[in-house]
């Protein structure tokens, strides 16, 4: 599946009607961005049935802002609309197979248990 571009028009819907979203912040001046493109765009057709989609952060500042991110390249990835990896800096294609890997297999049930936990204990602080 070919890597999609994300705006403010679709972003909203890319999340909510993506089992699996993964995306990268990147800007066209940044090298290491441009290194990690190749190796995004590879992951993206070894897995079709996941959405692999792109934020240019100079066109899109304000998704940029929402995401708080502070550094490029930075990878996002959604899992039944949960954000679940928020991390800077560009992968080695083997370490985003292996993120890739893991989010396949993340129980989201615990993941939902363990965030309702946490924002109890938010709550009575």
């Amino acid at each position: 599946m070919a890597v999609q571009e994300l705006n403010a028009t679709n972003i909203e819907n890319t999340i909510t009607g993506s089992k699996i979203l993964v995306i990268d912040f990147w800007a066209p001046w940044c090298g290491p961005c441009k290194r990690f493109g190749p190796v995004f765009e590879a992951a993206a057709d070894k897995n079709p049935d996941i959405v692999f989609a792109k934020v240019n952060t100079d066109e899109q500042q304000e998704i940029a802002a929402s995401f708080e991110i502070k550094s490029i390249p930075t990878l996002a990835i959604f899992k039944d609309q949960t954000l679940i990896y928020h991390e800077p800096g560009a992968l080695p294609e083997e370490a985003l197979e292996e993120i890739v890997k893991q989010v396949r297999t993340l129980d989201m049930e615990k993941v939902k248990e363990e965030i309702a936990k946490q924002e109890g204990k938010e709550d009575k602080e």
